[in-house]
């Protein structure tokens, strides 16, 4: 634990009957020497403050005999060392305490005299401090990324076996592997969420969206929940069909997730969940509400509502799951400006809710069917040196009746293009011995088909510059890690139709 006991100077303290002239002495052989604690009988009695006191000094050089308690601070801050410098700092931040006093006591628990401490130093070590948490948060959230881009691999895979031809027990042990994945990526992502909501830097992404829809959605996804568990869901929608919204429909479901979520660990019941919506000056007010009857203590449910990562939380798996969804429900209707409230019911259970008011929008229109691919089965080129990253590419193109085969790295890569058999390369960036825009730059040296198979890059990193180069590097488009199946769908939709209308039309011009 970093306490202040490791910040302090423990040089010897000074007399009362001092005189100045001797501190003043003290301070110009000692440029390190910021301040003088002054002790009787081992009780700090006062503080003196080089800069302040030696321009006291410099005014008045007639009091050098006085004697220093005439011009000591007689109450500077005062603390016990076993303090936590970070507690001590936010201390300081809310204390009314002048600018001027640039230094502290510090005690021990008796209150005798152990040390002086300045304030430029403690902010330094707590700056350096913060530093160090942020970075240390940074590498988490990229390992929460990889994390979190594997599992999408396992339940790409579990999906794949799903599919397969399985002996009841195997089954039973495919399905369990994928909700354990599916339950560790949504606490994973809840956890990363939370996060940025205590740092300010969740972002929400509003969008047009049909808020009968969004009802829709938290049916589908709870009903079938709760009838496996014993429980009955109610949802109703209380607005206009047509009404629209400027909002981020994933972030109000997150809201709902985590509170029927937590109706249903209270025990089984039957739960009533609505949102209503109405017209207001500035826009739509959007009033979620859920109600449930489950029984137990109902001050000890509202407790773990609003201290929802309490010591309870933390010594439980569950309970911690639990915990972080609600801490995130929190945030995020903050966020959107309707925090929670929940109060117990007369009966049994609670009733928790929660408002906000969002700009009305046009309604969106109605998504079309996903692509489809052409019938004519493309054999496709997948690049990675991530044998988990391989197997989900390949799961990918047979669900889209394509063949593959697979390479390491970009060396191989360009070896295997050499034949001219493939339709499509799908090729990651970051590659030991050669990586992807290197490969692509090679692919697209070499003579006839082969040289102009289409490029697909497959990255994390895919911000704008980023794909400026992989464009100029000769590749048609992106398809960022983690995969997703509807996006690699209309990609490979695009690039494979139109090497089929180009071959068309060359057929009908040899015509």
């Amino acid at each position: 634990m970093d306490t202040l006991a490791r910040l302090i100077d423990r040089r010897a303290p000074i007399d009362p009957a001092t005189p100045c002239a001797e501190v003043a002495l003290m301070f110009h052989a000692q440029s390190d020497l910021g301040a003088l604690a002054v002790v009787v009988d081992g009780k700090p009695l006062g503080l003196v403050y080089r800069d302040v006191f030696l321009g006291q000094m410099a005014v008045a050089p007639d009091r050098a005999e006085s004697p220093i308690s005439e011009l000591m601070d007689p109450e500077p801050r005062t603390v016990e060392a076993s303090v936590r410098a970070a507690d001590f700092v936010e201390r300081i931040a809310q204390s009314a305490t002048p600018v001027f006093r640039s230094a502290y006591v510090a005690v021990d628990e008796a209150g005798d005299y152990v040390g002086v401490g300045g304030l430029s130093s403690l902010l330094t070590s707590h700056r350096r401090r913060q530093r160090e948490a942020d970075n240390a948060m940074a590498l988490v959230e990229r390992m929460a990324h990889d994390i979190g881009h594997h599992l999408d691999g396992v339940l790409a895979f579990t999906e794949r076996l799903e599919q397969s031809r399985l002996t009841p027990d195997a089954a039973a042990y495919v399905r369990a592997i994928g909700d354990t994945s599916r339950d560790m990526s949504q606490v994973l992502s809840r956890a990363m969420d939370l996060r940025r909501a205590a740092t300010g830097d969740l972002a929400l992404a509003p969008a047009p969206a049909l808020l009968r829809d969004l009802s829709d959605a938290v049916e589908a996804r709870w009903g079938p929940r709760a009838a496996e568990g014993g429980s009955t869901l109610l949802f109703s929608y209380d607005g206009e069909p047509e009404a629209a919204a400027l909002v981020d429909a994933e972030r109000v479901l997150q809201v709902f997730d985590a509170l029927i979520e937590s109706a249903l660990a209270a025990g089984r019941g039957v739960i009533e969940a609505s949102l209503k919506v109405h017209q207001v000056d500035n826009g739509l007010m959007l009033e979620g509400r859920v109600r449930d009857n489950a029984p137990g203590s109902a001050d000890l449910r509202l407790a773990r509502m609003f201290d929802p990562l309490g010591a309870a939380s933390i010594d439980d798996r569950n309970e911690l799951a639990l915990g972080v969804g609600m801490a995130l429900a929190h945030g995020l209707t903050r966020a959107m400006g309707g925090p929670l409230r929940a109060e117990a019911n007369l009966g049994a259970g609670l009733t928790v809710q929660f408002a906000v008011t969002v700009p009305e929008a046009v309604p969106p229109m109605p998504v079309e069917d996903q692509p489809v691919l052409d019938a004519r089965s493309a054999h496709i080129l997948i690049v990675d040196d991530n044998a988990t990253n391989r197997m989900v590419a390949e799961a990918l193109c047979e669900m889209f009746d394509c063949t593959s085969e697979q390479v390491a790295d970009g060396v191989e890569a360009v070896e295997a293009a050499k034949s001219g058999r493939f339709d499509l390369i799908l090729m990651d960036i970051k590659m030991p011995r050669m990586d992807g825009v290197t490969a692509t730059g090679a692919i697209r040296k070499l003579p006839g088909r082969a040289g102009a198979v289409p490029i697909v890059a497959l990255t994390a990193n895919a911000d704008p510059k980023d794909i400026a180069t992989y464009i100029v590097a000769g590749m048609q488009d992106v398809v960022e890690k983690p995969i997703k199946p509807e996006r690699l769908a209309v990609v490979l939709s695009a690039l494979l139709g139109d090497d089929e209308d180009e071959s068309d039309d060359d057929a009908e011009a040899a015509a």
